[in-house]
């Protein structure tokens, strides 16, 4: 299975910068959704250190980025951005299998629900 989101070159900057800070060696960023939020799915965005079987992996520059199997069927061909903008900036997903999202684009319903 192909690695299901776009990250732009704003997010692989800023995730390289994150990472360099935290100092970790063995440290990556893990994307996903979960159960939750005010419209039904939370997106997901932390750094983790364990990888799992079902986890799906791109390597960018030197970053890894990982995303579990039933999280990418809600986050096919969505894009993971980010902008340093001071009003509305920092990380966002741009999801086609998001229905309708809540107004801090934090959560979305999705299309097949």
């Amino acid at each position: 299975m192909s690695f299901p989101i776009q990250i732009s070159d704003a997010a692989i900057a800023q995730v390289k910068r994150i990472i360099a800070k935290d100092g970790r060696p063995e440290v990556f960023l893990r994307l996903g959704v979960k159960g939750g939020g005010c419209s039904g799915f939370e997106y997901r965005m932390e750094l983790d250190t364990v990888r799992r079987p079902i986890d799906i992996v791109l390597d960018v520059d030197g970053v890894s980025i990982v995303c579990d199997s039933k999280s990418a069927k809600f986050l096919e061909g969505a894009t993971f951005d980010y902008t340093g903008n001071l009003i509305g900036g920092g990380f966002k997903f741009e999801n086609p299998n998001a229905a309708r999202s809540c107004g801090c684009g934090t959560s979305f319903t999705p299309k097949s629900a």
